[in-house]
């Protein structure tokens, strides 16, 4: 990871302005989950640390922009760029990373520069899907998934299917392992929004809600209802909601299952995973630890 990181830092010096080195330096590294990826599957590639960086820069520019879209105060527990430096700023700190990453594809052979461009044109739609999706109230499992494969999971796959090109594996079995881990964990990550706290989430909890995100466990949820209790569940959404109304979801929620159904689903699709790389001990345990994990 070492290397990783020095590669990102070069590509972000190279941008030659230091307000961007600046901005950069303010965002968190975070788990570095795609960068992970790729030195595993690619570990014998001497461009396997430039790739990891580049799709890390990626990753990186979708989140400056999913926190002005969102208004997010924080990312990770810190104060978010657009927060503390404006929307225009950040905004524009995203567009540099992005179009950063596509100058160093290029070196690249054309079928891993396209899966990685491919990826971001889909995760956008994905942020778009999520946008128009939040204005109503989604009982749709099935839409949630597709949007949450487009936001989240299309670049995770792309980067197992990358790394897969780059020294000639299967990357249709990448493929499927990427997917499912970019579900899976997202999904994980759905589910901690209401069962962890503000402290240890770095935000509010079960602030997906209040954005007007109808998650897995709502939707399993609203199923359950009768008719009055649907309706008490439409009437919070989009909404501050009080710690009387937190508490009644939470506990219809514990009544029903809804979270445990979420996480079995999430189970299911780690295990489909693992079958798909049983022989690979590494990419095997960072599914376990991402579907063990408390944030």
């Amino acid at each position: 990871m070492q290397r990783v990181e020095a590669e990102i830092q070069r590509l972000v010096q190279e941008c030659d302005y230091e307000e961007v080195t600046r901005l950069f330096a303010q965002l968190s590294g975070g788990k570095r989950l795609r960068a992970k990826l790729i030195l595993k599957i690619a570990s014998s590639h001497e461009k396997a640390p430039l790739l990891a960086a580049i799709v890390e820069l990626i990753h990186g520019a979708s989140l400056l922009h999913d926190d002005v879209i969102d208004e997010a105060q924080t990312r990770r527990g810190l104060t978010s760029v657009n927060a503390s430096e404006g929307s225009k700023q950040a905004v524009m700190l995203g567009d540099i990373l992005y179009s950063k990453a596509f100058t160093e594809l290029v070196v690249f052979d054309t079928s891993i520069a396209k899966t990685i461009a491919s990826a971001v044109t889909s995760l956008s739609k994905g942020e778009m899907m999520d946008v128009k999706m939040a204005e109503t109230f989604n009982s749709d499992a099935k839409k949630y998934l597709d949007m949450l494969y487009l936001k989240t999971a299309t670049l995770i796959e792309a980067t197992a299917v990358a790394a897969a090109l780059l020294v000639g594996k299967d990357a249709t079995k990448y493929a499927l392992y990427g997917r499912n881990l970019g579900l899976s964990f997202q999904i994980i990550d759905d589910i901690l929004d209401i069962t962890a706290d503000a402290k240890t989430l770095g935000k509010p909890a079960m602030n997906d809600f209040v954005e007007g995100k109808c998650t897995l466990p709502y939707i399993y949820l609203y199923h359950e209802l009768d008719t009055q209790e649907k309706q008490k569940l439409r009437s919070f959404h989009a909404k501050e909601i009080q710690k009387e109304q937190t508490a009644w979801i939470q506990e219809k929620m514990h009544e029903h299952g809804s979270v445990e159904k979420s996480f079995q689903l999430a189970q299911e699709l780690s295990n489909e995973a693992k079958n798909a790389l049983s022989n690979e001990k590494e990419l095997v345990a960072i599914l376990d630890t991402m579907i063990q994990r408390s944030y």
